[in-house]
């Protein structure tokens, strides 16, 4: 990739692989309310704990949601006319958001916009925790253009839903 090129980033939540120690786990969440009630900054162990389960190995079967949003990307896709897509997640699987910002801009990429997979208004994933990354991350790229696609427009979801209830009806 060079010159002007475009991408999306589709961001999925994420998920906890099935397989994952819950002790780990528990250690991690535990660590992470700590810190959200100090107000202070991740600690080392709290990090490389968090990269542990982002950098869990997935399959199908241990990672379900991983597996849902991979599909969705192969059916967004070709309906992108040329722009690649990659995944990011919010939570628990890799890569950040970050890195794959940090990748595409590697790789060429100048226009980048990002979707949210959760959709509907009122959830701090999307209106509060992803924006902010987007803020930090268009301060250490200044020469890209990162484009935020959010609030869904509810009556497009709505028409989507609509259809699809359509092979529900007897």
């Amino acid at each position: 990739m060079s010159g002007n090129q475009k991408a999306v980033i589709l961001v999925g939540h994420g998920g906890l692989p099935k397989d994952c120690p819950r002790e780990i786990i528990q250690q991690f969440k535990q660590m992470e309310r700590d810190r959200k009630s100090s107000g202070k900054p991740a600690s080392p162990q709290e990090i490389d704990l968090e990269k542990l389960i982002r950098d869990w190995p997935r399959t199908p079967e241990n990672d379900p949601y991983q597996a849902g949003l991979k599909a969705l990307a192969e059916k967004l896709e070709p309906l992108l006319k040329g722009a690649s897509l990659v995944l990011a997640y919010n939570e628990f699987c890799a890569p950040t958001v970050e890195d794959a910002v940090a990748d595409l801009a590697k790789r060429g990429v100048t226009q980048i916009t990002v979707v949210p997979t959760m959709l509907t208004p009122g959830g701090s994933h999307s209106e509060i925790e992803i924006p902010g990354i987007l803020d930090d991350l268009r301060g250490h790229h200044p020469s890209l253009d990162i484009r935020y696609a959010w609030p869904t427009d509810l009556g497009l979801m709505a028409r989507m839903l609509a259809d699809h209830l359509k092979q529900f009806d007897g």
